[in-house]
This record gives C-alpha cells, structure tokens and sequence, in this order.
C-alpha cells in the first residue's frame, strides 16, 4: 500500500496569527521583488502608480470582504467553498478554477524569477534548472506537513521584509524626484489600463490565507488578526519598493540593464547595481537575501494551491485522488505533485509576464464571484453565523467588485491573445463538470 492510499480527507488544525500573517505576506512578498516592473513599459512610473492605487483600494476592501467568507465558511476550497453555498455548484466550480488556475499558474513565473536572481551567480544560462529544482524541493516541504511549511514560510517571509527595509534604507538616500517624473506616461492614459496585471502582481495571492482556515487555531479570531496585519504591511511595503527603487534612476533603469532592450525579472538587483556597483559585496549580500522573498511567495502559494486543489477533489469536481492526504503527514499530497506538474510544464514556454497575466485573469474572476456570494449570502442565509462582518457594508463589496470587473475588462482588451486562452481553459473545464461530474456529487458538494 503507498502512503497516499492511507490517507483521508481531513486536515489538521495547527497554525496561529503570526503563522497567518507570515503566510499572508509571504504569499505576495515575490510580487516586490520581481513583476512589478514589467508593467513600466506599458504605463510608465504615473501610469503604474495610477493602477496599484486602484488595485490597493480594491485589495483593501476586497480582503476585509473576504474574511467574512472565510470566517464564515472556514474550509481549505477558499472560493469554491464559498461560491459553492452561494450561488451553487456551476458558480462553485467556476469559482474553484478561477482559484486553481491563479494558484497554479503564479509559481512557474515566481520560480523562473528565483532561477534568474540565481543565474546572476553563474556564468552559464542555468536559469531553468534552479527553476525546476525550486519546485522539487519546496513541493516536498509542504508534503511534509502544515506546521513546518508555516514556520519555514514565518522565518523567510521574516527574512524578506528586513531585506526589503535594507533595501528601502541603501536606495533612498539616493532618491531623485526627477527621477518619478521623467517619461512618466510614456503611451498615455491606456497605458494605466495596460499596466493593471502588474499592479495586481504586488498583492496577488493575499486571498490564499483563506485556503488554510482549515487547519487553523481558532478560525473566527485568528484569520481577522492574519489578514488585517498582513495587507496593511503589504501595502507600507509596495509604496516603500516602488518609490525607492524608482527613484534610483527612472523607470527604465529598474526594467532594462543598461544599454539593453529586453526586460529582466530582476528591478532591484538593478536598481542597487547603480548604486553600488555589481561586484560589491552589500550588492551580492542583498540579491542572495532578496530570493528568500521569492521563495517565500513560491512555496507558500505552492501551499495554498494544494489546498484548492485538495478540495476540488474531496467533492468530486475532479478525480478524487487529488482529494486525498498522505497517510502520515496529513497533507495533500497528490494535489502537490499534479500542481508541480502543471507547473514545471508552464515553465518551459519561458514568458513570465504571460504566465503572470493568466494568474491574474484567474484572481480577478475569483474575487468577482466572491464578491457576488457575499452579497447572495447576506440575503439568503442571514442565519450563518458571521464571527466577522465586513466595516461599511455594502461599500467596500462593492467598490471590490467594481474595481475588480472594470480591471477584468481592462486586461481582456489589452491582452485578447491570453484572455482567449483563459476563457477557453475555463470554458472547456465547465463543459467537462456539466457532462462528466454527476448530479449526485454536485448536490452533495454544496448541501
């Protein structure tokens, strides 16, 4: 007998407020050390700055929201759970894909990312390999149990946010007003809407803290303490990056090495170069440190992943096996391998920015269904107990879900060759749950 076949479908209650917090900034540390700057050559520095205000509002008002849901309804499906009870089992499933494909779609871009702040180290191009070794390696570590993935998360994601400070500290000194300024829109006012995916990249995944209420200490308490403390130090940490690192040397400094054209997925190991040179010890100090925030990001949305994929599988919506835990870990094993697969195959197509804007049409669908079950829910089930109610009922919902449908529609318009290719993913998965999963399983999954 293998140790899957042990294994049953319950998860174990282990982590805290501080284990949340870590989880939640960890999950989207990555997004200030690499993506951000890919979107400069389509808004410039005002155009950026215009989209993450938007996205910030929305991700404010869209994680207090949330925490209703996932206070409300504290089980590893996240969305799914909640779509599922609100609005039934096709928004459930639509819901639960959006999430699987965010979820699964955000690690091969973080871990080319790690494979490119370690390929600085090497003469040789060994970016891929470092990539798919990230994978092997932290797949195991979430095999191997809950606890030891958070705390392992809590002390890199710790590690990140001082490297970030650092950062902040060396750069700023040689902050330049002029430098925000320069070219700052350079394709106009589209160029706001052009740059969304990339805004979204510095707070993507926060949401993932929902997937591990499950196997958390006192939910109702703890998941409200999680999520508050870690978007209002996301928030502080993506004005400190975006400015310092900006206002080093321009824009294009922080996308382009110097004299070349073509973008690199490494803006603060070239902001620092400008200011201490690439052979200083303090310049290889911080890049080494600074991929313990890529890793953080990495593995714990590879954590977050195998929870909504477990939960996929423990209904029915998918093969069931994905709905099983290792015999003795008490994790989702399978869900962790399938998603690594998946993974390591995007990895080989080599288009980060891409690869980042299909994760973002899944996350922005995702908080536009749970935005909608939250307001069915108030009005269908007033019953549920809500251990947390959102402040400003119905503004913030509401301002999360319109800022989330018009950045939907925006990135639609601006990348229709990826938007076909998500539609289509989700489109042909619907059609499978509509003619393979059976009624019996539906009715049961939202019951």
């Amino acid at each position: 007998m293998s140790t899957m076949d042990g294994g049953g479908d319950k998860l174990e209650r282990t982590l805290g407020p501080l284990m949340l917090w870590g989880l939640g900034v960890g999950y989207v540390i990555s997004g200030m050390y690499f993506g951000w700057n890919l979107g400069l050559p389509a808004g410039g520095t005002l155009g950026l700055a215009i989209a993450t205000g938007f996205i910030i509002v929305m991700y404010v008002t869209f994680t207090f929201s949330y925490t209703e849901l996932a206070c409300m309804i504290p089980k590893a499906g996240g969305a799914f759970d909640y779509a599922n009870k609100a609005l039934g089992p096709n928004w459930g499933f639509l819901g639960g894909m959006a999430q699987n494909i965010e979820f699964i779609f955000a690690p091969p871009a973080i871990a080319y990312a790690i494979g490119a702040y370690l390929n600085t180290f090497v003469e040789s191009d060994m970016t891929l390999v470092f990539a798919i070794s990230a994978y092997f390696i932290f797949t195991g570590v979430n095999i191997v149990g809950v606890k030891i993935a958070a705390t392992f998360e809590l002390i890199i994601t710790i590690i990140a946010v001082v490297e970030l400070l650092i950062f902040a500290g060396v750069s700023l000194p040689h902050f330049e007003v002029a430098n925000l300024t320069r070219n700052a829109l350079p394709n106009g006012y589209s160029g706001i809407f052009a740059a969304i995916p990339f805004a979204i990249w510095f707070f993507l995944a926060i949401e993932g803290v929902a997937n591990v209420a499950e196997e958390t200490i006192n939910p109702q308490r703890n998941v409200i303490i999680g999520f508050g403390s870690a978007i209002l130090t996301l928030v502080i940490l993506c004005i400190l990056t975006f400015t310092s690192a900006v206002g080093v040397g321009g824009w294009e400094s922080v996308v382009y090495e110097a004299g070349g054209t073509q973008a690199l997925d490494t803006p603060l190991p070239l902001a620092l170069k400008q200011i201490v040179g690439g052979s200083s010890f303090l310049y290889h100090l911080l890049v080494w440190v600074g991929i313990f925030g890529l890793v953080a990001s990495f593995h714990g949305i590879i954590l977050a992943a195998g929870r909504s994929t477990f939960e996929f599988g423990r209904v029915g919506y998918v093969p069931r096996i994905l709905g099983k835990t290792h015999s003795k870990f008490k994790t989702p094993a399978v869900a962790l391998i399938v998603n690594m697969i998946i993974g390591i195959i995007a990895l080989f197509t080599n288009k980060t920015g891409e690869i980042i804007t299909i994760a973002c049409f899944g996350a922005l669908s995702l908080y536009i269904i749970s935005m909608i079950s939250l307001f069915k829910l108030r009005k269908d089930h007033p019953e549920m107990e809500r251990p947390f109610k959102v402040p400003m009922y119905p503004l913030f919902p509401l301002l999360a879900l319109i800022i989330a449908s018009v950045a939907l529609i925006a990135m639609t318009w601006y990348n229709k060759g990826l938007s076909l290719f998500f539609y289509g993913l989700m489109a042909g998965s619907f059609l499978w749950f509509k003619f393979f999963v059976k009624e019996e399983t539906k009715r049961l999954a939202t019951a």
